[in-house]
């Protein structure tokens, strides 16, 4: 599948989780938009809006990081942008709020707009991989 791989790219951490977990995607067979590769720091606010919703709009699905105290405000704009258009699985690895029954981690327009939600606090990038790839199988046979 095409993923948009939809994320914080702000520090160090940030960049260096979401090129892992965009290695792991590939070598699953999946084509992977990473924005932090397309994106350079002399192009203008308008050029990187434009460059990622070409992304969005160019993949089968869009797959979220939902991590921190409030999940990105730009990831968040992606999965509202892809909403309606092609699935959305949204993950969290996350264990902020994880424990609190009935209470959910983030906000609930993005937990119910969602086609999978992945919520595994804690879970090695190996295996959230591989659970990623599964809601992926999941999608692809309906």
């Amino acid at each position: 599948m095409n993923i948009y791989l939809a994320g914080p790219l702000f520090t160090r951490a940030e960049i260096s989780f979401n090129a892992a977990l965009t290695e792991l995607l590939r070598k699953a067979g999946h084509e992977v938009w990473l924005p932090q590769e397309k994106e350079a720091r002399g192009q203008t606010a308008a050029q990187i809006f434009e460059q990622d919703v070409e992304g969005i709009d160019w993949s089968d699905v869009v797959v979220a990081n939902m991590d921190g105290p409030d999940p990105d405000s730009g990831t968040c704009w992606e999965c509202g942008y892809a909403y309606k258009k092609k699935p959305v699985i949204v993950f969290r690895t996350d264990f902020r709020a994880a424990d609190e029954l009935g209470k959910s981690s983030y906000n609930l327009m993005l937990t119910e707009s969602a086609d999978a939600q992945l919520n595994i606090p804690l879970v090695s990038l190996d295996d959230l991989s591989k659970q990623i790839c599964m809601a992926l199988n999941k999608l692809s046979k309906h």
